[in-house]
């Protein structure tokens, strides 16, 4: 009867130790997912900096060539 209830703490242990690295690749994986969104989210500000300015370039082309024409 004890061999039968060491077995069984010896499951419950092995599943508490299987659960508590679920919980740790859990929040691992939330902290990654939180730092791609903060880099994606800088390069998209980035890129859209980036178009503004582009798109003044192209007005002030425009404006060169409505004075040339």
């Amino acid at each position: 009867m004890s061999d039968i209830k060491e077995q069984i703490f010896q499951e419950l242990a092995k599943l508490d130790d299987a659960a508590a690295g679920l919980r740790a690749m859990a929040v691992n994986a939330g902290k990654q997912t939180d730092l791609e969104v903060a880099i994606l989210t800088e390069q998209v500000k980035k890129l859209r900096d980036k178009n503004a300015h582009a798109a003044d370039l192209v007005d002030q082309a425009i404006n060169v060539l409505k004075k040339l024409a």
